[in-house]
């Protein structure tokens, strides 16, 4: 999976989301991202991982073996 995808999957979720994305082993399939939406503002991290593996679409385990996520509500 691309990390453009994976963007553009979150972007749909969270279109004010700032979205950083990095292939952690050159092979499309390993990912670090960071998302920071206004979205996740007073949202426990654990639940913001989970909105973020929502929009992603059922991907996650499949065509995106791992995201290593860091999400935050901007400062």
């Amino acid at each position: 999976m691309l990390a453009s995808e994976i963007e553009a999957l979150i972007k749909a979720a969270f279109p004010d989301a700032k979205i950083e994305i990095e292939d952690l082993a050159g092979d499309n399939d390993h990912y670090a991202a960071t998302v920071v939406s206004e979205a996740f503002r007073g949202v426990p991290r654990v639940r913001q991982h989970q909105m973020v593996y929502a929009a992603l679409q059922g991907r996650m385990g499949g065509a995106l073996h791992a995201l290593a996520l860091q999400t935050s509500a901007p400062d």
